[in-house]
């Protein structure tokens, strides 16, 4: 599958994303791949998937995905902005209101216990909205709850005949 093509999960997104790595077949293929590997030591029950012609970690939501491009390899934290980072390792896409990435450039490592406390606060943060979800799904049904007791405890528009016969309604 070319880059750019498809979506996929589980073991086809892992057999795709051990593609790409073997494809970038130069420093950056290495460096995806040891973050791949700490993403899953931190989160063992994290999903591989293949969206956007790229590796995408899930749990409860999206972690991060994990782009290459030229001069770097690009570890985009989808709610970034919410998460903490003690340590300052968010190095790209600092001024978001949502985003953070880690931007690694040749030659460059990141502290693999920060890197795992971010996807674990990340992870963390997917669960805790999670969580607030059904809440929010039942505001539909209580706005119209609402509605229809309204409807039940308003007077109703009374009619009276006119001199033609026919119903007027009274003002």
């Amino acid at each position: 599958m070319k880059k750019g093509e498809g979506q996929a999960s589980g073991e086809v997104a892992s057999r795709l994303i051990d593609q790409r790595i073997l494809d970038l077949g130069d420093w950056r293929g290495e460096a995806l791949a040891r973050m791949r590997k700490l993403i899953l030591e931190a989160v063992p029950e994290a999903t591989e998937e293949w969206k956007w012609g790229t590796p995408v970690w899930s749990h409860h939501g999206i972690v991060t995905t994990g782009e290459a491009y030229t001069k770097a390899v690009k570890l985009t934290f989808i709610k970034g902005a919410h998460v903490p980072d003690p340590t300052g390792i968010f190095n790209s896409s600092l001024e978001g209101n949502a985003r953070r990435a880690i931007d690694i450039r040749e030659g460059e490592k990141v502290d693999a216990s920060a890197f795992k406390a971010l996807v674990k606060a990340a992870v963390a943060l997917n669960g805790a909205a999670k969580k607030k979800a059904p809440a929010a799904k039942k505001a539909p049904a209580a706005k119209k709850a609402a509605l229809v007791a309204k409807k039940k405890t308003a007077p109703a528009k009374k009619k009276t005949a006119t001199a033609s016969g026919t119903k007027a309604k009274k003002r």
